[in-house]
């Protein structure tokens, strides 16, 4: 058997470029919830769900349409999804109502999950060696759509409105889908049953493996505190004494550019030295931005300081995670992918859930304690999992 290469970097580079370009519609309601609110006549707390539903899509996707992935060709799937996410953001473009906006933003989290299909398709292609870079930078394409989300939803909204920023994101999703036509290699599943057996094995991967259970546990509680921080700065920067714009509020993105260059950094680091040490590490750096926020809640600067740390940490740890659970089982990326970003999904959404809810019982201060006890659950599960390693 020959011995298998690395994929060529235009195949990487287009794999980033979906991905960031798919998870940014994730993430494009987060800094202009209060306009959407205004222009829908709708309240704190209506608005607040749309990031929920979004994330519960995104769960439903993963779990029901992402083990496809290791069933049917990638390639295809990819192309597909991407066609359905353009109709779905056309379909939010045109939502008059808080049913309308809620439906579409619950199906574009569905077909979003287009990313999860081409992150399990990277780790396939790359070699052992170079598993956690390549993994690293099309994981960065990923922060680099997270970040530049925000920043472009804010403008878009300041200049053109709302509605044209899911316009504009639907014709992008076409190109996308031509993109992946004319660069990705075909890969074929591995999974030779029929879908029911996919789903009961998909089921089984989370009792196969413990090392599974600990990570999405603490990738679910990482990501509940990351959305729970990005849904409410959005309600707390555009009130006194911030008053913000949205686009101002979209700028707060570019500061989280550190966590986007961390990530190709911690790759290579998962790849040559202890993982499970990294992520007490990596945590660690996301409660001390989450203790800037919580301590000076009427400075501009420690939210500066506190987007920085809490981007780094997060993005660090999810690349970290990533590294871990994709040397598990080379035949079963898209089933172990699935099992630990549901989980991860559902966290952000239990996270966006707590973090309005906290906001409407108490305002940032209740926030910043919701967010620093997400903060500590994960720090200490990842000191139980270096610990576990280690017996072993």
């Amino acid at each position: 058997m020959s011995e298998q290469l690395d994929p060529p970097r235009r195949q990487v580079l287009a794999m980033a470029v979906t991905t960031g370009a798919t998870i940014a519609n994730v993430y494009y309601c987060q800094p202009i919830l209060s306009q959407i609110r205004d222009a829908l006549a709708l309240t704190d707390e209506q608005a607040g769900i749309l990031p929920f539903l979004t994330q519960i899509g995104v769960g439903f996707g993963l779990f029901f349409l992402a083990p496809l992935g290791d069933m049917i060709d990638r390639k295809k799937l990819v192309i597909c999804l991407e066609i359905l996410l353009s109709l779905a953001l056309a379909g939010m473009s045109m939502a008059d109502d808080l049913v309308e906006v809620a439906v579409a933003s619950l199906a574009v989290g569905v077909f979003a999950v287009a990313v999860q299909i081409v992150v399990p398709m990277a780790a396939s292609i790359a070699t052992a060696k170079t598993k956690g870079r390549i993994i690293g930078a099309v994981f960065t394409g990923t922060l680099c759509g997270i970040l530049a989300s925000r920043i472009i939803s804010g403008y878009v909204t300041d200049m053109l409105g709302w509605r044209w920023v899911y316009a504009g994101s639907a014709a992008v999703s076409l190109r996308i889908s031509v993109l992946v036509h004319r660069t990705f290699p075909r890969q074929l599943g591995q999974h030779s049953g029929t879908y029911f057996s996919l789903m009961i094995s998909t089921v089984r991967q989370f009792g196969r493996f413990a090392k599974l259970r600990r990570i999405s546990l603490l990738g679910a509680f990482v990501f509940g505190a990351f959305c729970s921080f990005w849904t409410t700065l959005t309600f707390h920067l555009s009130t006194t004494p911030f008053s913000y714009s949205s686009g101002q509020i979209g700028l707060f993105g570019l500061v989280a550019i550190g966590g986007t260059l961390v990530a190709p950094i911690v790759g290579r680091i998962a790849d040559h030295s202890s993982p499970e040490r990294t992520q007490v590490i990596t945590v660690s750096i996301m409660i001390f931005g989450i203790l800037c926020a919580q301590h000076w809640t009427d400075s501009v600067l420690a939210f500066i300081v506190a987007t920085f740390l809490l981007d780094v940490g997060v993005q660090a740890t999810q690349v970290n995670n990533l590294a871990q659970i994709y040397r598990l089982d080379e035949a079963a990326h898209s089933r172990i992918n699935t099992v630990f970003m549901v989980i991860f999904f559902l966290g952000g959404a239990i996270g966006s859930y707590c973090g309005v809810w906290a906001w409407s019982a108490g305002g940032y201060t209740l926030v910043s304690y919701q967010l620093l006890l997400f903060g500590v659950i994960a720090l200490a599960i990842a000191i139980f999992n270096l610990r576990a390693q280690r017996r072993i």
